[in-house]
């Protein structure tokens, strides 16, 4: 078996604070449903293998396929590992060539959400479409930046769904942060106008905006989300400084689809992958770094406050590839 890849980034300050093996422990678990799945059957499939032959291409192809990996990312991965194997003259392991494939092609999407300091407040949209963990995500950032001693006030801008503008009340109670919201129907561009104006008095450093859960594929509701982009602007030309989407691992290949959409609506800037504790499909991280090329800011790896982790590249393919302690 190749060396262990992981390797915790101590150095970066905008990382949530624990020991690296806490750090380890949450990714090994989070992932543990996938590594029992594509990680058990690539490492069955590759150790002790030398070449890239014609059966084992199409074996790996289907299993790529079948965790949501994609069908153009998998033939990707192939293509480097068959091209990687003949050039390494049987010096390396396929398992071990494939897992720098994929950090390489990962590492460059590795990109920690920056706040600057001249931005105040710094404006981070969230869109997604219901049931993605959009809320409950935002709470979990809202609870990280403010660990990191910066002010945060949230925008209530889910105003079509009752429970979402409760959630994100709740999550501002627990963390002593502010919440700016309006009676349920109230127009959402409205709600977070409001709230930029509100944050932009306290001189906050962070205003995080919920927006409602739209289907990505209704025009209409797309086009209420270019008006929330729109009224930004009135205060601050630049804002929103960020636009996070929101995806489900569990839905696969659906998650790219809604990535399309919601990118011809509204500029986006980074994803958060969540519930991946939850599935055997978390080849799709693999599959939308590699389509979309959008910055994968962090990945929901459980439910605990703590489990919405910055991407690690390293810390993700090893945690998909290395066979677990237990």
């Amino acid at each position: 078996m190749f060396g262990k890849l992981f390797k915790s980034k101590n150095g970066d300050t905008d990382r949530p604070l624990g020991s690296e093996k806490d750090s380890e422990v949450r990714w090994r678990s989070g992932l543990s449903k996938t590594n029992r799945g594509l990680g058990s059957g690539l490492r069955s499939l590759l150790l002790g293998r030398s070449g890239l032959d014609k059966e084992l291409r199409e074996e790996l192809e289907v299993m790529l396929i079948s965790a949501d990996v994609g069908i153009e990312t998998s033939s990707y991965l192939l293509n480097r590992l068959d091209e990687e194997l003949r050039q390494s003259g049987q010096h390396k392991e396929p398992l071990e060539i494939l897992a720098e494939i994929l950090k390489k092609l990962l590492e460059p999407l590795a990109e920690p959400l920056h706040i600057p300091a001249h931005n105040r407040p710094f404006v981070i949209m969230v869109v997604g479409v219901n049931g993605v963990g959009k809320t409950t995500s935002i709470g979990k950032l809202a609870h990280l930046l403010k660990s990191q001693g910066k002010e945060v006030v949230l925008a209530a801008g889910d105003t079509f769904r009752a429970a979402a503008v409760e959630q994100l009340q709740v999550w501002g109670e627990r963390n002593d942060i502010a919440v700016v919201a309006q009676k349920p129907g109230s127009d959402s561009a409205s709600v977070i106008f409001d709230a930029l104006q509100s944050a932009t008095n306290r001189q906050a450093d962070v205003l995080i905006a919920d927006t409602a859960g739209r289907l990505h594929n209704k025009g209409h509701l797309m086009a209420e989300l270019e008006k929330v982009v729109r009224v930004q602007k009135k205060i601050d030309a630049d804002a929103p400084h960020e636009v996070i989407l929101v995806l489900d691992a569990s839905t696969g290949q659906n998650a790219l689809n809604q990535a399309r959409e919601f990118a011809k609506a509204a500029p986006l800037t980074g994803l958060i992958v969540t519930k991946l504790d939850g599935t055997a499909r978390g080849g799709v991280v693999i599959g939308l770094a590699h389509q979309l090329q959008l910055p994968v800011r962090f990945l929901g790896l459980g439910e605990g406050i703590e489990d919405l982790q910055p991407f690690d590249a390293e810390a993700f393919v090893s945690a998909l590839l290395e066979e677990s302690d237990t």
